[in-house]
């Protein structure tokens, strides 16, 4: 019986080869992404200080995203449909509840697993907005400004309207923000026993880098001239509470409020009588309120920043570099010795 056999062309056949071999290729990159990627953990952190944790924390063992890009103000974020597949595809996500409403709700409505709310391992507590009420300079009765007792150097002005909720900055306090440490490693180790020994030894050592920051901010703002220092928003009462210190906001807990004529007035008044310098502006938030009311003044301007997203414009690299930063110059505005 005779055979025939189609010939097929030699250039046909070299298309064919080189297909096979894209085909291959893409193949064995998908797999070596694959092995790359098995046994981490994949962490979804809504916004940088919740990054920042599972990064130290879970080293290599995790693969962290976060909602938040850098630059990005973190309050007003809108959660995309591609964020919300990103959710349910994830092995946990780690958040602050309270901060960001939107991604309260994204991450309550996801089939996530494992669901780290950081509001959750601390104790927070509710602040309330310095002198937004009419009279502005009053008398602000029991208000309680820290434990270390110096808030009734502080008379003279009012404590207006509370917060809805309950204070979500507290990753500004490096106290609250090493038990959220402690508290993220437990989950870890809970999600992923099998690198458990690891998550143990990089929360023990991101607490014990956390307690030295605690430190340094203890011993700088310990002797200082005044005790009262100006924000643009009211993110930074923890760490104003733990370490002695009276923040006085423009706009309360909105970083894009805008103050009345009333306040202006009382902070002016404030400054005179409490000996402040300097009106602090942030990163993310336009500078405008804060150099308005500092050239008002006669005040100097500088940043103190709320830590809440590392940029260009950062005094730092991470969050400890620019908490640093944060004591420096509030030691410098504060008169310390």
């Amino acid at each position: 019986m005779n055979v025939r056999r189609r010939l097929i062309p030699t250039s046909a056949l070299t298309a064919a080869t080189a297909l096979a071999l894209v085909s291959l290729s893409a193949c064995s990159s998908d797999d070596a992404a694959a092995t790359n990627n098995k046994g981490k953990l994949d962490v979804v952190a809504s916004f940088y200080p919740m990054q920042y944790l599972a990064e130290q924390i879970g080293g290599k063992h995790v693969e962290v995203s976060t909602l938040t890009e850098p630059g990005q103000e973190p309050h007003d974020l809108e959660i995309s449909a591609k964020q919300r597949a990103q959710l349910e595809e994830s092995d946990a996500a780690l958040y602050l509840k309270g901060l960001q409403p939107n991604v309260d709700e994204a991450i309550g409505q996801s089939d996530l697993k494992t669901k780290i709310d950081a509001a959750g391992l601390t104790s927070l507590e509710k602040h309330e907005e310095e002198g937004h009420g009419e009279e502005g300079h009053d008398e602000h009765g029991d208000e309680k400004h820290g434990e270390h007792g110096d808030g009734d150097e502080h008379e003279g002005h009012e404590h207006g309207h509370a917060h809805e909720g309950p204070d979500p900055h507290i990753w500004l306090d490096p106290v609250r923000y090493a038990e959220v440490a402690e508290g993220v490693g437990k989950a870890f180790a809970k999600a992923d026993p099998d690198h458990k020994a690891a998550y143990e030894k990089n929360t023990a050592a991101l607490v014990k880098k956390l307690e030295g920051l605690d430190a340094e901010f203890e011993k700088g703002l310990k002797d200082t001239r005044t005790k009262v220092f100006i924000t643009t928003h009211a993110a930074f009462g923890y760490l104003a509470e733990r370490y002695g210190l009276t923040e006085e906001s423009i706009t309360g807990l909105d970083p894009e409020g805008e103050p009345s004529a009333n306040r202006v007035k009382a902070l002016q008044k404030m400054a005179e009588a409490d000996g402040v310098t300097t009106v602090f502006h942030e990163t993310l938030v336009s500078d405008k309120t804060a150099k308005t009311l500092a050239n008002d003044a006669k005040l100097k301007t500088d940043v103190l920043d709320p830590v809440e997203g590392i940029t260009e414009k950062s005094r730092g690299d991470d969050y400890v570099q620019v908490m640093r930063s944060n004591l420096k110059a509030l030691r410098t505005a504060l008169g310390a010795k």
